[in-house]
């Protein structure tokens, strides 16, 4: 879950990268009492994320600067829809605008972009999850907006779960035992709580995986045609992903081919950041 923490540690630094000294410009051009008012509006439609993150920029700066979020996470807005407000000391709504809109603007696309996938597999089983593609250092933020556009999560980190890709395997196939017995071996020493994933590029390997009796496995870069013989071959033994290939032209012929989970890097490494704008609608000096 996304934290106060989280954001404040993400936010700070982005802050910081972006006025190392404090924002020249605004001190040399706005008096120091001087007050504004600025709203954030949908220059397109969408689905609004990051709506903390947007306040902790404009909080972290100064304090004293208010923000009234009009529209909560995951509430789908019009093009033109008035998401939130900004007030207080100029110099420091004017500092904290770019970060404040780079984040919300990116986690919006995020949310925008995970809808539309949702909504291309609805009536199916398949939940639509985000991957490790995620931008260093954003990745609680970007994985916080995909839920928010109704999506999942994958593992959060290394640490969480085991999943033997296609390299791991390839060391494995180098060793002296069988596929089989080695994944069994791997089983042996795990946690009862700890998930085991599996990918595999062949059918002919399933029945192997299987064997091993592992939690999820993902078929990667199946045709539809393949990933509906997966599944027929899975028979229920286990929770099959389908990996690669996946867009918004072809999410729903997936879906259908009866997978529980479809994985879209896209989510997170292929997002175009949504329109939105921050407007200055009053400015007066107190």
């Amino acid at each position: 879950m996304l934290t106060a923490h989280s954001i404040d540690t993400v936010v700070q630094a982005a802050l910081t990268e972006d006025a190392p000294w404090g924002d020249l410009t605004s001190e040399v051009l706005i008096p120091r009492d001087a007050v504004a008012t600025a709203r954030l509006q949908a220059r397109e439609s969408g689905v609004f994320s990051g709506g903390q993150v947007f306040a902790a920029a404009f909080r972290l700066t100064d304090p004293s600067i208010t923000v009234d979020l009009l529209v909560a996470d995951g509430t789908p807005f019009a093009a033109g829809s008035v998401l939130a407000e900004v007030s207080g000391p100029a110099r420091g709504v004017l500092q904290a605008e770019r970060i404040g809109l780079n984040f919300v603007q990116r986690m919006s696309g995020i949310a925008t972009l995970t809808a539309r996938y949702v909504a291309e597999a609805a009536g199916t089983r398949a939940r639509i999850v985000d991957t490790r593609k995620t931008t260093p250092g954003l990745r609680a933020l970007e994985r916080s907006a995909v839920r928010d556009g109704g999506g999942h999560n994958h593992r959060f980190s290394l640490s969480d779960t085991v999943m033997a890709k296609d390299n791991h395997l390839a060391v494995l196939a180098a060793g002296p035992l069988g596929l089989t017995a080695a994944l069994l071996d791997v089983r042996s020493r795990l946690s009862h709580t700890t998930h085991f994933e599996v990918e595999v590029d062949r059918l002919d390997q399933v029945e192997d995986v299987l064997a091993a009796g592992i939690d999820t496995i993902m078929l990667d870069n199946f045709s539809p045609a393949d990933l509906r013989a997966g599944v027929y071959l899975v028979a229920g033994r286990a929770l099959v992903e389908a990996s690669g290939g996946v867009s918004l032209e072809t999410v729903a012929d997936i879906a259908a081919s009866g997978v529980d989970i479809i994985s879209v890097g896209a989510l997170t490494h292929s997002v175009r950041s949504l329109d939105l704008g921050l407007d200055v609608v009053v400015n007066t000096e107190g």
